[in-house]
């Protein structure tokens, strides 16, 4: 089993328009052997090891191993046409560059053909297997969720570690859960340099929860969050002696699934990742993202209850493909298969290899998708607290108690960093509340990776993901607020880089709410345009639902549903260039002519400089007519649903400044702060050298305003070191942080003049504890400024044994702990 989430052509704005391409991966987001990878057929409860063969050796209708142009390297045969290849020849006749274009053009185009056909092998290969999945990785089937009380299409399955990777069996256990958003699973590991690849390598054991193409009868959203919750059960259980609850990754979709059930069932989670995920789905940046007026546009909801009527209750994945591959008309119509096209002779490894993800479509059932529209993508209620359970219980994401850690990037156009940071805006009114629901927040914002290679990219999971896996433990023990991942690049001059994993020195330096506002959003404006559309969305789906669903269910029968599903256009064009065609088939023996005979025109060939120049004309106009259209299309739905008129029908006040997706507060909760701050004075003065040691380490770091993974390495090393101090659990020593992290910001000053009291009379001892707090410290570098002073006041406390002095303050004259 394995899981994994669609995603759609890239594109970003003018300045990055190349980076935003998800069906052309980049070379590092590809399996390293796309020709040959090895996965696992779950069927049942049986695991059988299958080799898929992508592209190496595809078998034919007669059942003969074709060649791929990757086996025969270009112009090795003796050329039929040598003349045509002499550039001196070229250079002086432009009749032979003409012919030389000529020859190579027409070889490409059988060639490009024939890879066409191969495509259409691998899809119906693919398709036709028990599980369909593009895991890198052995598995073993752990629990089938088709077994359950109430059957899903999801499994769990345990990853096997390939050879020479060690697990060790201390470290907490991460689960990988992709998306299921159109395409089938396993993107999250489909190479080494994956999320499961990362994690494997850092030492944690790593399981996988995926799904089949199709869901089960009467499956709900629901029921595949009780599914993951016995999955996450199941995990802990084999892991008893971990020090920590799994991290779990979910990818795009599966990273809001993950957060819903987080909310409900926090006991269940570790530190979670949400990578690429949409959380909050108004927002956006004008001119930059157009995908969120879609639903606006065409209605709202009752088009998804259409789609679902059509489909005899199933409702296709390859629409949601559909609509991201139309987000990029340019990569999709040309872009992608012209790349194909230009080196056909080296890239229909990596081509075979994307594609066999890219068009392995699955299902969900109509009354899921249907909940996806009306709740999230239409509706945006997950942060205001709206999406409630089938018994009526809210889900809020402020239960969550493991931190969270958000990875989204500025290049990607599905999921832009205002949709997948916004719910914090729209649950807190600042870090101390954030603080307050005891959560910690960390994010991370890449410059331009798209929307795939947020958890595809090689390059990525080698830093943001391998760092993430390697500090989890680091991002668990952080005190509670808002914080944002930095990576720093090691150098000559960075202060002990042995504390350090990897290439990159990971800090999260603390935030404000304001930072995540500098970012980008909507205004209270744009806000009242997207709830109007909210509401007719509501309309319309009532009005379909009374006056035209009954006779489309009665219209359409499994028969017809399935001839439409068949025929859908994306599922055609893979099975129409298949050895399931006759006339397809006829490719293969003139490809292999041609590979025979191939002769390849030379890089200086005018005639393929103006094939070069022609493609960049042509993906220009294709970019301008998107850009006229989205730009139509964001000026239409501002027109509609930011009318006075309209939104007055519908029941909002177009004069109303208050925010309309604002989750409530609570009275109880600010109740039992209060109780829980009364509660912490009174431990003020309680505690021994180990509290005050973490005490005086808070103290002097928090003017820094960051963590930095050296000073945390610095304390798991001196803790090996330490066979006499006793032993502390990574729970309790994150329940200690907490606790003196929370006395600061209550009464700093009087923090500080308690420690005395919590030393012990034994000198050396004090000495000892004081001489680990400047190593710990030291390890991130120099201590300077008012980390400085407040080293030297705790030093006196320490080793003098003398009276805490008054808090020094900030540049401001404030107190800097409470401003932090």
């Amino acid at each position: 089993m394995s899981a994994n989430r669609p995603k759609s052509p890239e594109r970003s704005r003018p300045a990055d328009r190349k980076s935003g391409s998800v069906n052309s991966v980049p070379a590092e987001s590809r399996p390293a052997d796309p020709g040959q990878v090895v996965g696992t057929q779950v069927v049942g409860t049986q695991v059988a090891r299958t080799q898929v063969t992508g592209t190496r050796a595809v078998t034919g209708s007669a059942g003969r191993p074709e060649t791929t142009p990757s086996e025969t390297a270009p112009g090795q045969s003796a050329s039929r046409y040598p003349f045509a290849h002499d550039p001196m020849a070229v250079a002086l006749n432009p009749m032979a560059a003409a012919f030389e274009y000529m020859v190579d053009l027409s070889q490409r185009t059988v060639l490009f053909w024939d890879v066409m056909r191969q495509r259409g092998n691998v899809y119906r290969e693919h398709m036709a297997m028990a599980a369909p999945h593009v895991l890198d990785y052995e598995a073993e089937l752990i629990v089938d969720g088709r077994t359950l009380e109430r059957p899903v299409n999801y499994g769990l399955v345990r990853i096997i570690p390939p050879e020479g990777v060690t697990i060790d069996s201390k470290l907490r256990p991460f689960v990988v859960v992709d998306p299921r958003a159109g395409h089938g699973p396993g993107i999250g590991g489909f190479k080494a340099d994956s999320e499961i690849g990362v994690a494997l390598r850092a030492g944690h054991p790593c399981y996988f929860v995926g799904f089949l193409p199709d869901p089960m009868p009467g499956q709900t959203i629901e029921d595949v969050a009780r599914a993951e919750a016995v999955f996450l059960k199941t995990v802990i259980e084999r892991h008893p002696d971990v020090d920590g609850k799994p991290c779990v990754i979910g990818n795009c979709q599966a990273g809001w699934a993950m957060m819903m059930l987080a909310a409900v069932a926090p006991d269940l989670f570790g530190p979670i990742i949400v990578a690429g995920s949409p959380l909050s789905y108004w927002t956006g940046q004008s001119g930059l993202n157009p995908m969120r007026y879609s639903g606006g546009l065409l209605g709202g909801s009752w088009l998804a209850a259409l789609t679902g009527d059509l489909g005899h209750g199933r409702f296709d994945g390859a629409w949601l493909v559909q609509n991201f591959e139309n987000l990029n008309p340019a990569n999709t119509l040309w872009s992608k298969p012209y790349n194909l096209f230009a080196k056909v002779d080296t890239e229909a490894p990596h081509y075979l290899g994307f594609e066999r993800w890219w068009g392995g479509h699955v299902n969900l059932n109509a009354e899921e998708m249907q909940f996806i529209v009306d709740e999230l993508f239409v509706g945006n209620k997950l942060a205001a607290g709206e999406v409630k359970s089938s018994n009526g219980t809210a889900i809020d994401l402020r239960n969550i108690r493991s931190p969270i850690i958000v990875f989204c990037s500025k290049g990607d156009n599905i999921t832009p960093p205002q949709q997948a940071l916004g719910w914090i805006l729209d649950l807190y009114d600042d870090v101390n509340e954030i603080r307050c629901y005891g959560q910690t927040i960390v994010y991370s914002v890449h410059e331009k990776v798209g929307h795939l290679g947020i958890f595809v990219s090689g390059g990525v999971a080698r830093k943001e993901h391998g760092e993430f896996a390697s500090n989890i433990d680091l991002i668990d023990v952080l005190p509670p607020g808002l914080y944002e991942a930095v990576f720093e690049t090691k150098s000559a001059d960075t202060a002990n880089p042995d504390l350090a994993h990897g290439d990159w020195i990971m800090r999260c330096e603390a935030r404000t709410l304001d930072d995540i506002r500098a970012l980008g959003g909507n205004d209270v404006a744009e806000d009242r345009s997207f709830a109007a559309a909210a509401r007719v969305s509501e309309i319309n789906l009532a009005l379909y639902r009374t006056f035209a669903q009954p006779f489309v269910r009665a219209a359409v029968t499994a028969q017809a549903a399935d001839l439409m599903y068949r025929l859908h256009p994306l599922r055609v064009q893979y099975e129409a260039m298949s050895d399931a065609n006759p006339l397809a088939a006829m490719l293969a023996p003139a490809a292999d002519l041609v590979r025979e005979n191939r002769v390849e025109a030379g890089k200086d060939n005018p005639f393929l400089t103006l094939q070069e120049t022609m493609s960049r004309q042509i993906i220009a106009g294709l970019n301008a007519w998107r850009d006229a259209r989205d730009s139509f299309s964001e000026t239409l739905f501002k027109a509609i649903y930011g009318s006075p008129v309209v939104q007055a029908m519908v029941g909002i006040d177009p004069s109303s400044e208050r925010p309309l997706r604002k989750a409530g507060k609570s009275a109880l909760h600010r109740e039992l702060v209060e109780r829980r701050i009364a509660e912490l004075k009174s431990h003020i003065g309680k505690g021994g050298l180990r509290e005050a040691v973490v005490r005086a380490l808070l103290y002097v770091g928090m003017p820094r305003a960051s963590v930095d993974e050296r000073g945390f390495e610095m304390v798991r090393r001196i803790r090996r070191s330490q066979e006499d101090m006793p032993p502390i659990s990574l729970q309790d020593f994150k329940a200690l942080v907490r606790e003196q992290f929370f006395l600061l910001l209550i009464d700093p000053d009087g923090a500080i003049a308690a420690l005395p009291a919590m030393l012990p009379q034994d000198a050396a001892a004090r000495a000892k504890a004081m001489a680990i707090i400047r190593e710990v410290l030291a390890a991130a570098g120099d201590i300077d400024g008012e980390s400085k002073a407040r080293l030297q006041r705790i030093a006196r406390i320490f080793e003098g044994g003398g009276p805490a002095l008054k808090e020094a303050t900030s540049g401001s004259g404030k107190p800097f702990l409470r401003s932090v």
